[in-house]
């Protein structure tokens, strides 16, 4: 029997490829599992795929950076299944730009979706977990919490600025039967690096072939990562036997940064 049977996993971000990554791979291993997103339509068709394998699984948007949407969010969890034990911050944008080019409000709502919409989580959901002595967080964060890149000045601030809270709040947790890990993924092999890769394509006159091509480039490996990749390493930070492990930042890129 795996000992995420029956666990309470919250999963944000919940409607997109690594969202639903992470959402199977815990129900493969019995979790009750709730996604959450601001796309009502993409949220229950994520939920469906899921649900077709026999997981116990819920749909319920939210819009992370509302932080009444959270405590009503808390409060239909705990009427239906309890209180989450996991939670797996992973709603997040990331738009390229160049920064003379940045929208104000773009730099707004990334920093409100990916670092603030972290926090909004964590401030709702850990107390239970204190209480109960046990419960896993995992911030799913960036190379770019390490390492800067070009014309993503917003999505890498607040993923430097995720990482901060990971290692502040897994500090303040050590001793409460909580821990706090990050998972920093390189270019992923998923909707929102196609979206890049054609935003890129069409400032530069290149095809978003060639652009995905120097994404993977970046890695010693050559190659993009698989979302299937990251929710292996989530479903580790997650298990009992990880126990010890809190306030890291483990990056899953193929060898791009080594730091």
């Amino acid at each position: 029997m795996s000992d995420l049977q029956y666990k309470i996993v919250l999963i944000t971000g919940g409607s997109g490829g690594l969202g639903q990554a992470l959402a199977e791979a815990f129900a493969t291993k019995g979790s009750r599992v709730i996604i959450a997103a601001r796309d009502p339509e993409r949220l229950n068709t994520a939920a469906e795929k899921v649900a077709r394998k026999g997981a116990q699984i819920l749909a319920l948007p939210c819009d992370v950076s509302r932080r009444d949407q959270i405590q009503s969010l808390l409060q239909e969890i705990k009427r239906r299944w309890g209180d989450v034990q996991i939670l797996i911050n992973n709603a997040g944008i990331a738009r390229a730009v160049n920064f003379s080019d940045m929208p104000d409000d773009l730099w707004d709502e990334t920093l409100e979706t990916n670092l603030t919409g972290a926090y909004n989580c964590c401030k709702v959901f850990l107390p239970a977990m204190i209480r109960a002595k046990w419960g896993r967080i995992i911030n799913i964060a960036s190379t770019t919490a390490k390492v800067g890149f070009s014309h993503v000045t917003a999505y890498t601030a607040s993923k430097h600025g995720l990482l901060g809270l990971t290692r502040s709040l897994a500090l303040e947790t050590a001793r409460a039967g909580v821990t706090v890990n990050a998972i920093c993924p390189g270019y992923l092999d998923d909707e929102r690096t196609r979206e890049n890769a054609k935003i890129m394509a069409e400032k530069t006159g290149k095809s978003v072939s060639d652009i995905l091509k120097l994404f993977a480039a970046s890695s010693p490996q050559n190659r993009l990562i698989a979302p299937q990749e990251v929710a292996s390493l989530a479903l580790l930070m997650a298990a009992e036997k990880l126990g010890a492990m809190t306030g890291q930042a483990v990056n899953i890129d193929g060898g791009a940064v080594m730091a």
